[in-house]
């Protein structure tokens, strides 16, 4: 299955966000995480997630650093602010009303 653009776009913010609560992390170990908590079913590239993580700093959701990793590569590491983990909180609640109402729907059909 193909997961459309919009939903995957729609998407990026709360899963950022919620990975980077558990902990701090670098781009790819970003996209490979989404591949595995998605059963490779979300793919994202470069292009798509750096451009979100770029606006999540600059909304001060997150901030950025850089850590030399153990093959001497610099990497440039994103940690989740205060503001973030609220705004997390909030996506997270969102998407539960969106959720439910789906549940409720696909219930509903099923009588």
């Amino acid at each position: 299955m193909t997961l459309s653009k919009d939903l995957v776009a729609a998407s990026a913010t709360p899963i950022i966000l919620a990975i980077l609560q558990a902990k701090d992390s670098y781009g790819y170990a970003i996209i490979q995480k989404v591949q595995e908590i998605s059963d490779h079913q979300i793919a994202w590239t470069d292009g798509m997630l750096y451009p979100v993580l770029h606006r999540l700093e600059t909304a001060g959701f997150i901030e950025s650093y850089w850590l030399d990793a153990d093959s001497g590569r610099r990497r440039k590491y994103y940690h989740i602010t205060t503001a973030g983990n609220e705004e997390c909180a909030l996506l997270k609640q969102q998407w539960s009303v969106v959720q439910h109402a789906l549940q409720v729907l696909s219930e509903e059909y099923m009588k």
